[in-house]
């Protein structure tokens, strides 16, 4: 499971649709609705929220936003709980880093032509996220 910090317009297709999936996975498990997953470390930042609920249904909302910018049609009402107000979850530098690193080498892999435009950039963050200064997370298993 990849629940990553950066803003899913730097995904590919592949990409996209794959964090999709694993985000409503990981909704299901902080809802209780399956036994698997439940001790995955990628959740730890969303069970520290005090609604995690409500945060990964802001993280899922920013995916189906850019999907369907880009012509997909992700099922939104499978997002459970929108976001009552807004949600900041900190991330550290050395995790963006981390991060994006790791999406440009899939990419370069995977979408060439998606790596070259992207990577004229830097890292953009998911806006559920707000960076703070430190090294690659504790949960991090990558």
């Amino acid at each position: 499971m990849r629940l990553w910090s950066l803003h899913p317009s730097l995904l590919d297709r592949q990409g996209l649709t794959a964090a999709w999936r694993e985000a409503l996975l990981a909704q299901a498990v902080l809802l209780g609705r399956t036994r698997g997953y439940t001790r995955h470390p990628q959740l730890e930042r969303f069970r520290a929220q005090e609604h995690p609920a409500q945060a990964i249904g802001a993280y899922l909302a920013t995916i189906a936003e850019d999907a369907t910018r880009r012509g997909y049609r992700f099922d939104e009402t499978r997002i459970d709980t929108a976001a009552a107000g807004p949600v900041e979850i900190p991330v550290t530098s050395g995790q963006i880093e981390f991060e994006w690193q790791h999406l440009l080498r899939k990419l370069a892999q995977r979408s060439p032509d998606v790596h070259a435009e992207v990577s004229r950039g830097g890292p953009i963050l998911h806006p559920l996220f707000t960076e703070i200064p430190g090294e690659i997370a504790s949960w991090e298993r990558g």
